[in-house]
């Protein structure tokens, strides 16, 4: 198994969040989020997942492995598992 949690560093409605994914496949990912963490499918964004602070321990716990940002970035991309959002390009794109 490897999946990987980063540190909780990412502020949004007033929350620290990791990053969880994997380097093997999404579905390793899925099984591991619905077993150990609860959080629903629909919670996932398109690579990774968003975990609450008080769950990074929890993942740990169970089994992920806790890198930094750019260690788990590196391994995602090194995987072929990164999503990239679609960038704008010109006026009136969206």
């Amino acid at each position: 198994m490897a999946v990987l949690i980063d540190t909780p560093a990412w502020h949004w409605r007033g929350r620290r969040w990791s990053h969880l994914v994997s380097d093997v496949s999404y579905e390793e990912l899925h099984v591991f989020v619905a077993a150990e963490l609860g959080i629903p499918r629909r919670a996932f964004q398109g690579d990774h997942y968003d975990v609450p602070e008080e769950l990074h321990a929890v993942a740990v716990a169970a089994g992920a492995e806790a890198v930094g940002a750019r260690e788990l970035l590196a391994r995602l991309v090194a995987a072929g598992l990164r999503v990239k959002k679609a960038r704008r390009t010109g006026a009136g794109a969206g």
